[in-house]
């Protein structure tokens, strides 16, 4: 537990007791890239929810879960801030950088928690906000202070983190949640596992200098390549399902089928690409790659679902 506190007080790294950060550092702690994709999935879930919201309580509620979820990532760099320090990805994270103490980003983190859940409770309700401070509570300590380097599935469990949005979405609009966000919870819990994976097998030296348990490092690379090639062969079908369930219509149909057999593509060649640059090169294109394929996956159901771009086709499940 002292290990904990230890991040509070800046002096136990010998830094200096003012912050020379500025407003783009602060910004830059709540991971503004995953805040985006937070935005997009839990609009999605709003839009295919049976029912509505008033457009001013829902765009309160969509910054409330936004702030959220920049709050959990504020609070996953400032417990992860010894080992970002060691790794070349996130050196220059603006705690080990130096230019943010751990002190300013734990306050910061913890007021913008508490200030969101508070915020969905009063314009959605108790449902979003104890689905919201939840998942906040599982990204923060769960994953980042426990799975993270305790165990090689740190990715596979933890995921369901950031695979709460839509479901956070639905119960905005009505107060429960259903399987339609349970589908959209299940392709980013299934998504997550070859994305995160891909870019582990380039920088398994950066894991393991840090002393972080990832797949590659512990099961090793073949093992990886394997687990990733499942899972993008499980999640594509699964991403199939919301034009099978009705709330997906043919543009989602035709655009979920193609992009998941370009995941199958990149992720065969993954699995039998291992040696040398190209085999960075492989897992480069599978990591890029699977950030457009859940953001078209999002984007698409939401144009469907809001802009009057669903051409329906027969419910063949629910």
């Amino acid at each position: 537990m002292s290990a904990v506190f230890d991040r509070i007080d800046p002096r136990t790294e010998g830094s200096a007791l003012t912050s020379t950060g500025e407003a783009r550092d602060f910004f830059e702690l709540l991971k503004p890239r995953v805040m985006l994709l937070v935005v997009v999935t839990a609009l999605t879930g709003m839009a295919t929810a049976p029912g509505s919201v008033h457009p001013v309580l829902g765009l309160a509620a969509l910054l409330a879960i936004a702030v959220g979820a920049g709050a959990s990532g504020c609070l996953n760099m400032w417990y992860d801030a010894d080992i970002d320090k060691l790794m070349t990805r996130t050196a220059k994270r603006p705690i080990p950088a130096g230019r943010i103490l751990p002190s300013e980003a734990l306050a910061f983190g913890l007021t913008l928690s508490v200030g969101s859940v508070l915020v969905l409770g009063l314009v959605a309700n108790l449902l979003a906000a104890g689905m919201l401070a939840f998942t906040i509570f599982f990204y923060a300590v769960v994953y980042s202070m426990w799975l993270k380097r305790w165990t090689p599935q740190n990715i596979v469990i933890g995921g369901a983190a950031g695979a709460f949005p839509p479901m956070i979405g639905e119960a905005v609009v009505t107060g429960d949640f259903g399987m339609h966000s349970l589908v959209l919870f299940a392709i980013i819990f299934l998504w997550t596992p070859p994305h995160f994976w891909a870019l582990a097998l380039v920088k398994s030296d950066d894991y393991a200098r840090a002393g972080i348990p990832m797949l590659p490092n512990v099961a090793g690379a073949a093992a990886t390549r394997r687990q990733i090639m499942a899972y993008s062969l499980v999640m594509a079908p699964v991403a199939v399902l919301p034009a099978l369930m009705g709330f997906g219509g043919l543009i989602y149909l035709v655009v979920s089928v193609i992009t998941g057999l370009a995941m199958i593509g990149l992720a065969v060649r993954v699995l039998r690409t291992t040696q040398g640059e190209a085999a960075s090169k492989a897992c480069y294109a599978l990591f890029g790659f699977s950030i457009l394929y859940l953001f078209l996956l999002f984007a698409v159901l939401l144009a469907e679902n809001s802009l009057g771009l669903m051409w329906a086709l027969p419910k063949v499940i629910g």
